[in-house]
C-alpha cells in the first residue's frame, strides 16, 4: 500500500509540476483556448483557489466513512464477519440490530412517509436531501452501531477509547487524504487550463 501511495502522489505531483509551463506553451502556440498556470490570473488561481479546489464532499464522505471504519475495525464488531458467533458476543449483537432497525426505522420516517421531510419538494428520494445526506447516514450510523458494540463487549471501556478508534480510523485513511489533495491539485489545474 505504500507503494502505491508513494509512486500514485509522484505521478500526481510530477503531472502537475508538467502541467504548469506545458499550459504557458500551450497559451502561447494556441492562444485563448488555453489559460497558462504561470499568468498573473493563473498564479492567482494556484494561491488564491487551493482551498476552494478541495472543498468537495468527497472530502467529508472520506473523513466520516474513514472515522466509522476505525470504529467499527476497533470495536470487534468485523471480525464477527465469516466466524461462528461465541457466547459472549451473542448478546451485543442483538442489541445492536435492534438499535440497527430502530435506525432504520426512523431513516424510513424520515423518508417514506407522505410529506417526509427529507424528501425532495417534489416528493422524489433522488435527488433530495436525503440522497444528498446519504453516506453521513451510513457513516454515522456505522459508527453508532460501532460504538455501542464495542462498549457492550468491553473492547471499548470509556468514551475515551470510542474517540481513540476514531483517530485511528482517520489515520489509515491519511494516505487517501494525501492523494485527494494531490489529485484535486491536479484536476483543478486541468480544468482551469483547458476550460
Amino acid at each position: 500500500m505504500n507503494r502505491f501511495v508513494t509512486y500514485t502522489a509522484t505521478a500526481l505531483i510530477v503531472a502537475t509540476a508538467i502541467l504548469i509551463p506545458l499550459s504557458w506553451l500551450l497559451s502561447v502556440k494556441i492562444g485563448e483556448d488555453v489559460h497558462s498556470l504561470l499568468s498573473s490570473e493563473g498564479l492567482r488561481f494556484l494561491f488564491g483557489d487551493f482551498v476552494n479546489q478541495l472543498l468537495n464532499p468527497m472530502l467529508i464522505w472520506l473523513l466520516l466513512l474513514a472515522m466509522a471504519w476505525g470504529c467499527a475495525s476497533h470495536s470487534g464488531i468485523t471480525d464477527m464477519i465469516g466466524h461462528p458467533l461465541s457466547r459472549h458476543s451473542r448478546q451485543p449483537l442483538i442489541f445492536i440490530l435492534a438499535l440497527f432497525l430502530l435506525i432504520v426505522g426512523v431513516i424510513l420516517l424520515l423518508t417514506v412517509a407522505p410529506q417526509a421531510v427529507l424528501l425532495s419538494s417534489t416528493g422524489a428520494i433522488w435527488p433530495s436531501p436525503f440522497s444528498r445526506a446519504l453516506i453521513p447516514i451510513v457513516a454515522f450510523g456505522l459508527l453508532i452501531l460501532s460504538a455501542a458494540y464495542g462498549m457492550l463487549s468491553r473492547r471499548y471501556l470509556s468514551f475515551s477509547d470510542v474517540c481513540q478508534s476514531v483517530m485511528a480510523g482517520i489515520a489509515k485513511a491519511a494516505p487517501l487524504l494525501l492523494l485527494y489533495v494531490l489529485f484535486m491539485q491536479l484536476y483543478a489545474s486541468l480544468r482551469f487550463v483547458f476550460f
